[in-house]
């Protein structure tokens, strides 16, 4: 039990260490190689997070590309041994322990091309020295990989003596030269000593206690680091093993080894610490460097800074105009002038405020998700972190409720707060990582669709009522869904496709636009005088879904249409458009049902089969009633299948054609009753209103690492981390919401001829845009 609160303590004072320490050198610079290699905690049970950064799981194929032509070598005791099996395994999961211990372990893959050994050396003496010492010769084959480390043996031969501990100082002493040799052309760790779990050692193995583990630690850290006199030591300090030997030591069959989960994460943080500067995966965010910037991320920045100075400029300027201008009192009769009606902002102001306000936004941007400025984590679910926030936000929701201003089946201010509760569920799902949880994702999946179903309906609905398709009010709403998405491709250096939900609108926008525009164009004031033009209509939305099963069930057309150039520049994803297909198959039919959806309520609302009066039923009590049940039973009928879903491809094959069920059901549920349609939730409906760049910001200053982890900006306190970068997330969502409605005005005028003006303008910028593009992908490859 000594041994269980020497450990426990150890942790406390560790952990406060790693979190006080992360903070200083945050402010300092960001190496997260050190948090790597020295920090971190368990989220779960077999979960490590480092501290500040993401470490990515690495899977076999993914390791032998890194390890390539790569010769690797494990030096020490059986500790050590441990690890070198751990890391082979990630290589080759058939490698087995077997085997002499006590003698080297040979490895090599033949076909990767990689070479792993083991040398078995407990002691470090001159054994050891003279095995590193033959790698320091220019004739020798030096490894790229050195981890090396001993202390176990020394104690337990000598009987912990302290003749044995200076011993050991003086071995590590003439070692420390020939490592730091190595150091300048290869990567070396020194392992410490990880602590024991007393109450099981054996009798032969009592002397190895805690105290004398740390004490020969000590010596090698004091040693190795001062090894060099004018700069720091190139031998790295792999010291993260004991945080999670203090974890789990408990659990270890011997008192002395680690359990087989404990070396499977340290393995991982070792080629975790090689290998993410090579592959660069997305969530593995220790250990990489800076990307340098592009030739368009540079010219942004440019414009940016123009649109700074220029702002300041006016800004001073019009100040000194205010000053000139105040009122003044007239001394002789005691009264003050009036005041001078102030001067509205001219649009070059506008233009130039917006892209002053934008430019600081997207510096912040840069900085939380390419600067490495600010420390990332890994997502980790548990059904607290999802369910709990779920039913924070729904009694938020319910208690701030307002009268509608009208009681129309979805009408505006209920569609906004189903647009609300909807997104902060999204939010909610992505930052706690619960894709992992197959019943939470299908859900989430219905969620997404009725985003598409309301596309739908919203757009069906504004030009069967109002008959405008006029370029205006095209371009108004590929302007509202794209700005912010084009911003981020520029500064983030990210495909228009990454933001998958934006092209996934504007498409299927541009299909309900050219199915409804191309002749004959039918509209309701049309139809309402000849009931064959309803039956045109449904001969259209019978072409489109004709079109879609098409497209769904040929692949290699649909890849052919989005292939072509310059289409591909906006729908490829790491070379291919298959994550495109992906996206667009797998709610396929919804925005079809959302515009026969509207195009059914509208036509019965006309014919005035439906009583949408304050407080009415939608239908007669006996209608309305049996409606309510099935589309209850139909709610939870949903709910149950997705919650038994076991595998999520066979799931996803069957979502596109049951989803509208649960988005009907819902529709009915809610607008049945006249007392549910008459009032809505301000609190959802507001953020309803920022759906679109809550959805879209969440990509990097709220998650981070492209949503494969999340922001740090306060280290060592989670609740206070996403309370502080909840808040600047939601305030920068929403001042990115009212710069593109200022800019929309500016770029999109109502004046036809200004308006083909401002769209030549924009297709010179995209040409541009698409010829630096090829000049940047040229010089990558």
């Amino acid at each position: 039990m000594a041994a269980l609160a020497y450990n426990l303590g150890k942790r406390e004072i560790n952990h406060y260490f790693s979190v006080r320490s992360a903070k200083v050198l945050a402010l300092a610079g960001n190496d997260s190689c050190e948090y790597l290699l020295s920090s971190g905690r368990f989220l779960g049970e077999k979960v490590w997070q480092p501290h500040s950064c993401m470490m990515h799981n690495y899977k076999i194929s993914e390791a032998k590309n890194c390890l390539v032509d790569k010769y690797i070598a494990f030096i020490g005791d059986s500790r050590i041994r441990q690890l070198f099996y751990s890391f082979v395994k990630i290589i080759n999961p058939q490698f087995k322990e077997e085997g002499n211990k006590h003698e080297n372990i040979p490895f090599e893959d033949k076909i990767a091309s990689v070479k792993v050994d083991f040398l078995w050396h407990p002691e470090v003496n001159g054994s050891m020295k003279q095995c590193i010492k033959v790698w320091t010769e220019d004739s020798a084959a030096k490894p790229h990989v050195i981890v090396a480390g001993a202390a176990t043996w020394s104690i337990k031969i000598h009987n912990g003596s302290n003749e044995a501990l200076s011993q050991y100082k003086m071995n590590i002493t003439s070692i420390a030269p020939l490592l730091e040799k190595l150091a300048k052309t290869s990567d070396v760790y020194w392992v410490l000593q990880d602590p024991v779990y007393e109450d099981l050692l054996s009798e032969n193995r009592k002397m190895i206690t805690n105290e004398k583990i740390d004490a020969y630690n000590e010596a090698a850290v004091s040693i190795l680091n001062s090894s060099t006199k004018n700069s720091k030591s190139n031998v790295k300090m792999f010291s993260v093993s004991k945080l999670i030997a203090q974890e789990t030591i408990m659990e270890s069959l011997d008192g002395l080894h680690l359990p087989e989960s404990s070396r499977e994460t340290s393995a991982m943080i070792l080629m975790n610490v090689y290998c993410n500067k090579i592959l660069k995966p997305v969530d593995g965010s220790c250990c990489q460097p800076r990307p340098s910037l592009t030739l368009i991320q540079k010219l942004a920045a440019c414009f940016f800074t123009f649109s700074i100075v220029g702002y300041i400029i006016f800004y001073i300027i019009h100040r000194n105009r205010h000053r000139k201008n105040k009122p003044c009192s007239d001394l002789e009769s005691g009264e003050e002038k009036k005041n001078i009606t102030n001067i509205p902002l001219s649009p070059l102001e506008i233009l130039l405020q917006s892209f002053c306000k934008l430019g600081l936004i997207m510096a912040y941007f840069y900085m939380c998700d390419r600067a490495n400025l600010f420390m990332k984590e890994n997502k980790f679910y548990t059904h607290s972190s999802f369910f709990i926030p779920i039913i924070y936000i729904l009694v938020l929701g319910v208690f701030y409720n307002e009268s509608t201003k009208e009681t129309k089946v979805l009408n505006r201010e209920q569609t906004d707060e189903w647009k609300g509760w909807m997104q902060l569920v999204i939010l909610i799902y992505h930052i706690s990582g619960a894709s992992t949880f197959l019943p939470v994702y299908m859900h989430i999946r219905v969620l997404v669709a009725a985003y598409l179903f309301q596309t739908g309906y919203g757009h069906f609905s504004y030009f069967w009522i109002k008959g405008d398709f006029g370029i205006h009010r095209v371009c108004q709403v590929l302007f509202r869904l794209n700005f912010l998405v084009v911003v981020l491709c520029i500064v983030m250096d990210r495909p228009y496709q990454f933001y998958y939900f934006v092209p996934l609108v504007t498409v299927w926008f541009m299909v309900i636009y050219v199915t409804l525009a191309l002749w004959p164009q039918i509209i309701q004031k049309k139809a309402n005088g000849n009931c064959f033009w309803h039956f045109g209509l449904l001969l259209k939305l019978a072409f489109l879904l004709l079109c879609i099963c098409f497209l769904a069930y040929s692949q290699g057309a649909f890849e052919k249409i989005f292939s072509l150039w310059p289409l591909s520049k906006c729908f490829e994803l790491q070379g291919n458009v298959y994550e495109w297909w992906f996206r667009w198959r797998l709610d396929r039919y919804v925005v079809f049902h959302g515009m026969l959806f509207a195009f059914i309520y509208l036509t019965l609302q006309k014919h005035q089969v439906l009583s949408e009066g304050k407080g009415e039923p939608l239908f007669s009590n006996k209608i309305s009633n049996f409606l309510l049940f099935v589309s209850v039973v139909s709610f939870l009928t949903y709910s149950i299948w997705a919650s038994s879903c076991k595998n999520k491809s066979e799931c996803n094959e069957l979502h596109p054609s049951v989803s509208v069920v649960q988005i009907l059901a819902f529709i009915l549920i809610r607008n049945i009753p006249g007392y549910a349609r008459s009032v809505y939730s301000s609190f959802f409906a507001w953020f309803g209103r920022i759906s679109l760049e809550l959805f879209i910001c969440q990509y990097h200053i709220w998650l981070a690492a492209d949503t494969r982890g999340i922001l740090v900006l306060i280290p060592g306190n989670p609740v206070l981390n996403i309370i502080i970068s909840t808040f600047i997330f939601v305030c920068v969502a929403h001042e990115i919401s009212q710069i593109t409605n200022d800019l929309a005005l500016i770029f999109i005028p109502k004046d036809n001829s200004s308006l083909l003006r401002r769209l030549a303008c924009i297709a010179a910028f995209f040409c541009g845009l698409l010829v630096l593009s090829s000049i940047q992908d040229k010089s990558r490859h």
